[in-house]
């Protein structure tokens, strides 16, 4: 049954609403909308609201796009009519009612900062702080990105504990193994652990025992550290909300402040977060919940497809984005074709027609959907199977993206997505599924000069760079050891080849020795930072490596470790030792610790061809999207874990390992899990593509389980599911398969006989010849910074060498105020010897011209002013009294009556359109 198409400008949700949405129909967009509606339409005020999403980086976009659809509202409200449908929408209404509605969207901009608008994390955390007793507060607690450092120690204590005691079992796991096990157990807490009727002693027993322990013991430490992650915030909120004492309450209140609920991306919540929600906000408030299904592609880290379809069981109401504002229609109608009508894990999550607001395609390049097919000839000799090598497979893709992409430049072909210019290779991005298939496309893009980037979410301590800066601190410790200096030499961050060590060993241990000697000496005295720049600095570091191929990479790199390195040395005050024992963990686990922290960094900002990961491209869009991959199988042999659902739907992870109870059974039901996301993610990246998609097909042993595979071979018309496995052809049978399923507009198959090698070179720019540039530009010296002291100066100047004291001294060789003429006030008043105001001059002399000057007398006479009570019936015998509070011992020069005397004026003397002198309404 087809869900209906949601309006925009129709009625508003109500009660518990599910908004499914598809690629490109603008979830972010249709929240700030309603946003903008509830508030305008006076439903609820901005702070009455909760927007909520799953990511610091989603909610920074969310906050942005919030703010402005308020503002263009409020701009298009006060203008003449425009073509924006929401604001003709809020523009018809009665006069007094538009005028409110202004109002209202005045009144949510200024105050926009009381706008919750939050991850999921932390609104878990504000609302635990905001019940304080009614809930499970703990102020003394630090709330950590990530623990793992302390899962690393509570594994070794038990694997130590547990085989390391005399008589003790021999152990059926490797110590990395039980480090693997146990951050799969603790990384999912909500699964049940299987197989959990194994014997303990049995290779899967051990395993699940150590999982448990694990889970039970990092708890514990926790607890006693005083230190939270993210995923405990929201246990201890579903807690909490499922209290039967404290939960009622706790959802009254939550109910009391927020009227309405928006969260975005819901197909990426987990159970304990959909409770959450439920519990609190659902059947009782308006609670709008926007997401797509066939985006659900973050199984492995908690978030699972059944909250979403559970929820809209539970929902009131289910409605449907049905206009991409993304993609051309031509391109829509070509992925249609591929994936149209296709459940993608469940019979519910069904890909749909949507409608196309590009009716025109904007790229002039051939066809929307292109793909290209590759042949078994030209990829090397072929194994028993009759299929090539998948890793001279993969090369060989990887050399004929890059001269396609080289093909694209060279023809300059016309992208019109905002004004009409040629293609430029930040126009293109490459997606990939794992991080060694985005090596081998930057690898080729740079042999053929395309400029490219590597966005993929790899570990940087997997990177050369981690190794090198490993060698180079095991060096600065012990710099007297001959062959640790030789190793850190070697590295980029010191630059000495090997050449260099044969000609003149002693010599390069000798200057390299001193370089790491001073290294540690600036190290222990002012932090890893300070010792990175004067090495950088004596060694050339960055004309060295910018001057290499791979170079910017390198300094990245580099760069970033040096600050994580100074950043973790100074949050845990790391000596040396310790520092070098940390790095040494982070390299030979590379995805431990938080993903902000180890994530590699851009290398440059500059137009270039990004690769990215499919996970990592989720929410982007790219002009042209180019796909190596879509055949390759990333199925897992001999997985560690398996990660499930059981018959209920509820979470399994089975960590006994092959051989374990009921192991073959799981795997099967875990890897058809595991195919339905494949579909899911192969849906994200073709649907990042604004203009063109172009994909690859090849032949290899594991392409039957890849999903392009299974899309365009394993699929029969009318068919929704398509089948696990599709057998690939030989290469003729598959080219014509492919071309008969092909469209002849939409869809070009193109037959890969050889692989180019093309090489780019950028076009001129015309920028003409170099020349020193010069000032024509004309300087308006009538605006110049000033000082309160030169703005007063023509005021005091006759009186200042008679000053006891002298006013405060600066130091000549410190002036940061230029050299200007006093200020002369003309026309206007000048009262206690100040000009002000640019009123005229000639008033009477200053009553405080017989007062002694200086800066403590200075301020003695503000802190009378500060406490003097203005508003006194008797205003002269107010301020005497406080003078002499003021004076008192400390200025004995200073007589109270002469004093109040002189200020009295002051305070009873208004200033012309103005306060008066003393900033306070006179007496």
């Amino acid at each position: 049954m087809r869900v209906r198409e949601f309006d925009p400008c129709g009625p508003l949700p109500t009660g518990t609403t599910v908004l499914e949405a598809s690629a490109g129909t603008g979830k972010t967009w249709t929240i700030a909308a309603l946003a903008t509606r509830y508030v305008a339409e006076g439903r609820a005020e901005l702070s009455q609201m909760m927007l909520a999403t799953f990511s610091r980086a989603a909610t920074q976009e969310l906050r942005e796009r919030v703010r402005e659809r308020l503002s263009t509202t409020l701009r298009g409200l006060s203008g003449p009519p425009g073509e924006d449908g929401l604001v003709e929408h809020l523009r018809a209404a009665p006069d007094d009612e538009l005028a409110a509605r202004r109002r209202r969207l005045v009144r949510a901009l200024s105050d926009f900062d009381r706008a919750t608008i939050v991850t999921t994390h932390s609104f878990c955390s504000s609302v635990l702080d905001g019940l304080g007793m009614a809930g499970d507060h703990e102020p003394e607690v630090t709330l950590v990105e990530s623990v793992d450092d302390l899962l690393r120690e509570v594994v070794d204590d038990l694997y130590l504990r547990k085989f390391a005691a005399a008589g003790a079992d021999a152990p059926e796991l490797t110590l990395a193994q039980a480090r693997e096990v146990a951050r799969a157990a603790v990384g999912d807490p909500q699964a049940r652990l299987e197989p959990a009727g194994a014997d303990p002693a049995s290779p899967a027993g051990q395993r699940v025992g150590l999982a448990g322990a694990a889970r039970a013991e990092l708890e514990r430490r926790k607890r006693l550290a005083g230190v939270r992650d993210y995923d405990d915030l929201l246990g201890l909120l579903c807690a909490v909300l499922r209290d039967p004492e404290r939960g009622p309450r706790a959802c009254a209140r939550l109910q009391a402040q927020y009227t309405v609920v928006l969260v975005d991306e819901f197909q990426d919540t987990d159970p304990v977060q959909w409770e959450v929600l439920r519990r609190a906000f659902a059947g009782r408030t308006t609670l709008v919940l926007i997401g797509d299904p066939k985006q659900a592609i973050y199984a492995f880290r908690g978030a699972e497809v059944n909250s979403y379809l559970e929820a809209v069981q539970e929902a009131d109401a289910q409605q449907a984005l049905g206009t991409n504002r993304r993609t051309d229609a031509g391109l829509l109608r070509a992925l249609h074709h591929l994936y149209g009508g296709a459940a993608l894990g469940h019979p519910s999550i069904r890909v749909l027609p949507v409608t196309a607001s590009h009716e025109t395609s904007r790229l002039d390049a051939g066809a929307p959907l292109r793909v290209r097919v590759l042949g078994r000839a030209g990829a090397g000799p072929l194994g028993r199977q009759g299929f090539p090598a998948v890793g001279a497979l993969r090369e060989r893709v990887a050399a004929d993206v890059a001269a396609d992409i080289v093909r694209l430049l060279d023809s300059r072909a016309v992208l019109r997505v905002d004004t009409p210019r040629p293609v430029r290779p930040g126009d293109i991005a490459v997606l990939v599924r794992k991080h060694a298939q985005a090596t081998l496309v930057q690898a080729a893009l740079e042999r053929s000069g395309v400029p490219c980037v590597m966005a993929s979410g790899a570990s940087v301590f997997a990177t050369p760079s981690a190794r090198d800066w490993l060698w180079l601190l095991q060096a600065v410790e012990q710099p007297s050891r001959a062959g640790r200096v030789r190793l850190a030499a070697l590295t980029p961050l010191i630059g000495r080849t090997a050449a260099d060590l044969v000609a003149a060993p002693e010599d390069v241990l000798d200057e390299v020795g001193g370089l790491l000697r001073e290294a540690a000496r600036r190290l222990e005295e002012a932090g890893l930072a300070a010792a990175f720049e004067h090495l950088s600095g004596r060694t050339r570091l960055e004309a060295r490596l910018l001057a290499v191929e791979q170079g910017e990479r390198r300094l990245t790199d580099l760069r970033h470790l040096a600050q994580v390195l100074d950043r973790t040395a100074a949050e845990h005050s790391l000596g040396l030792s310790a520092l070098v024992t940390w790095l040494a963990e982070r390299v030979e686990d590379p995805d431990s610790g938080s993903a902000a922290e180890r994530s590699r960094r851009l290398e440059t900002d500059a137009a270039a061809v990004q690769i990215v990961t499919v996970h990592a491209s989720k929410g982007l869009e790219f002009p042209i999207v180019h796909l190596p991959f879509g055949w390759d199988s990333t199925t897992f042999s001999a997985p560690a874990t398996l990660r499930l659902h059981d018959e209920d739907r509820r979470r399994v992870l089975d960590v006994g390992g092959k051989g374990g109870p009921g192991w073959e059974a799981r795997k099967k039901r875990a890897e058809d899990e595991d195919d339905a996301e494949e579909l899911r993610l192969l849906y994200v990246a073709v649907t990042r593509a604004q203009c063109q998609v172009v994909a690859w097909w090849a032949p290899s042993s594991g392409a039957s389980a890849s999903p392009l595979q299974r899309l365009l071979m394993g699929r029969e018309q009318g068919v929704a599911e398509p089948a696990p496995r599709a057998k690939v052809p030989e290469d003729a049978a598959a080219l014509a398969r492919i071309r008969a399923w092909g469209w002849p507009d939409e869809i070009a198959v193109e037959a890969v006989e050889q692989v180019e090698q093309r090489s780019w070179e950028q076009p001129d720019a015309g920028a003409g010849p170099l020349a020193a540039a010069r000032f024509v530009r004309r300087l308006d010296t009538a605006w110049r910074r000033t000082s309160y002291s030169a703005l007063t100066a023509s005021a005091h100047g006759a009186h200042t060498p008679a000053l006891v004291g002298g006013s405060e001294p600066e130091d000549p060789e410190r002036v940061d105020e230029p050299a200007e003429p006093p200020v002369t006030p003309v026309g206007g008043l000048e009262v206690g010897g100040l000009a002000v105001g640019g009123l005229a001059v000639g008033g009477p002399p200053s009553t405080m011209n017989a007062l002694p000057g200086g800066a403590a007398f200075g301020t003695l006479v503000h802190e009378v002013l500060e406490v003097v009570d203005t508003s006194a019936p008797d205003l002269a015998a107010e301020l005497l009294l406080r003078c002499r509070e003021a004076v008192g011992a400390r200025l004995a020069a200073v007589d109270p009556a002469a004093l109040s005397e002189a200020l009295l004026p002051v305070l009873r003397t208004p200033l012309a359109d103005g306060p008066d002198l003393a900033g306070i309404a006179p007496g």
